[in-house]
């Protein structure tokens, strides 16, 4: 059951903010921008609180009705048809404010730079990593995000050794964190002539994607680095030195960039993704201190454990960490499927924080 006084606490906030955005003149921009976003934060939980207390009150009214034995037998036998509509109503906008009032990561409303490498499997892994490029690629699509590669490493036989990729648009990093962590692919290599199942795998890194309000690195923190770009076999593909590698040196942190013929542009590019990745390092660290309180943290954003298999022969796709299993693999890698995917990972979470706060 939510405390009523927590969702009446929400609504009051919710026209004071909305008294003090009626005084636009009297207050700075900065104030403003932060009261119409807090406003705008909390007017969808406020309408569903609304409705949820509305809903409450009026069964409340028709069980009274229901109880008081010298009542008016007609006005208790409407009460009687419309209880039991409003019984099963209730639980479910329950349940949805009590997702609403689910502590947000603070992370979710940003873009999201995606690292996928491959790993183990040497060829084949590096196709593998080029069918997860792909599949995020329609879901990105489908998702109506935007998917820019921000610098890529292809193999020789196709697929790539590595590649990053900007992905920006409404909610990105809230479903994609949870593609964070260890791919494994099980399947017959088109090279493979005795028809034998191998077993490689790729590995998927989702950071958010920040801004320098977000973290301010020192200048006298990072190390520059210029050099010629080469292509590969070590053949030189540029005739000037272009080609950038940043070194955080507090953290150990390396960034190289090379796609662009301009050394600022690369310069700028290796920045966006050098400040990603010291964030997303802090980030971890604060999600390891949560997680140790925590059994099971499905967003985690955890690298080092596989999390999903797909296995080609079977067509199942099984994500290991809420013991999901697919038979419909060839949806979920072309990237139709994958929403079904994500959104089962999402409710995990939600449930698990959920039991986490009811004790």
């Amino acid at each position: 059951m939510i405390p009523h006084d927590r969702l009446h606490q929400l609504i009051t906030r919710h026209e004071e903010l909305e008294h003090l955005m009626a005084q636009a003149g009297q207050i700075s921009s900065e104030d403003y921008i932060a009261i119409s976003k807090e406003y705008s934060d909390l007017s969808p939980v406020v309408k569903a609180s609304k409705d949820y207390l509305a809903m409450a009150s009026e069964m409340a009214d028709l069980e009274e009705i229901m109880s008081d034995k010298e009542g008016d037998p007609e006005m208790k036998e409407l009460a009687e048809m419309e209880l039991p509509d409003l019984k099963k109503a209730l639980p479910a906008l329950e349940r949805d404010v009590e997702i609403m009032l689910l502590p947000k990561d603070v992370d979710d409303d940003k873009n999201a730079l995606l690292e996928i490498r491959a790993g183990t499997g040497g060829d084949e892994a590096a196709l593998f990593a080029g069918d997860l490029f792909r599949m995020y690629q329609r879901y990105a699509l489908l998702e109506g995000w935007k998917f820019d590669v921000v610098s890529s490493s292809s193999s020789d036989v196709g697929g790539f050794k590595e590649v990053i990729i900007s992905v920006s648009g409404k909610g990105v990093f809230a479903k994609l964190k949870y593609e964070s962590g260890g791919h494994r692919v099980q399947r017959v290599p088109d090279t493979e002539t005795g028809g034998r199942i191998h077993t490689s795998a790729a590995t998927v890194a989702v950071m958010p994607e920040v801004e320098e309000v977000d973290i301010k690195l020192d200048d006298n923190d990072i190390r520059i680095d210029i050099f010629r770009a080469s292509g590969p076999g070590g053949q030189s593909v540029n005739t000037t030195d272009s080609a950038v590698r940043l070194t955080h040196l507090p953290t150990g942190i390396t960034v190289q960039q090379q796609d662009e013929k301009s050394q600022l542009k690369n310069r700028q590019k290796a920045m966006k993704v050098l400040m990603a990745r010291v964030y997303d390092a802090e980030r971890a660290k604060r999600d390891a201190v949560r997680s140790a309180e925590r059994k099971e943290q499905v967003g985690s954003g955890d690298r080092s454990g596989r999390i999903r298999t797909y296995n080609f022969p079977q067509g199942r796709m099984t994500d290991h960490r809420i013991n999901l299993t697919l038979y419909k693999l060839d949806q979920i890698i072309a990237g139709d499927g994958l929403a079904e995917v994500i959104t089962a990972l999402i409710t995990e979470d939600q449930a698990a924080m959920m039991a986490e706060m009811n004790g």
